[in-house]
């Protein structure tokens, strides 16, 4: 796997550590890839991920969703070759850990399993107060704050003494 410097981005950039921080990591880690899984864009701010665990019930996955990272854990007894019939396993019930990084204000909405994919829906909600807003331009008009429309301070007139 190829390696990338991310150093002279770093430097004229600020606030994207953790971006950074997320690919060099990205980029070390071995790729493993059980559970097989998918990522689909359903609309601008609705995402899904399936992923394949067939030969597991949803009391043997434990989803837990915390601020920006979803881990998806399965854990099953292995119970199937205690008899001793089974002349080829081929599938698969190992321990697994899955983990996505979940952009900001990316929110685990359901869960849903069925025919052996389990289906996660994400939703993306955009707070108010982060939402871009249009900015009004008064038409040219100045405004200026009028001295006398403001609080009066106690200031003596003139000839006046202020402790009198």
């Amino acid at each position: 796997m190829r390696s990338f410097d991310f150093t002279p981005y770093r430097r004229s950039t600020i606030g994207f550590d953790r971006l950074f921080e997320f690919l060099e990591n990205a980029n070390r880690e071995q790729a493993d890839n059980y559970p097989p899984y998918d990522i689909e864009k359903l609309s601008d701010d609705r995402y899904r991920i399936t992923l394949a665990v067939a030969g597991f019930s949803p009391n043997d996955i434990d989803i837990t969703a915390r601020q920006n990272l979803l881990t998806i854990t399965g854990r099953k007894a292995e119970s199937r070759n205690r008899d001793g019939n089974y002349v080829h396993m081929g599938i698969a019930t190992r321990a697994f850990e899955r983990r996505f990084e979940l952009a900001d204000f990316v929110r685990v909405d359901n869960a849903d399993m069925k025919d052996g994919l389990l289906a996660i829906e994400l939703v993306r909600e955009i707070p108010d107060a982060m939402k871009p807003r249009k900015v009004e331009i008064n038409g040219g008009e100045r405004r200026t704050i009028d001295a006398e429309s403001g609080p009066k301070a106690d200031v003596p007139a003139e000839g006046e003494r202020a402790d009198a």
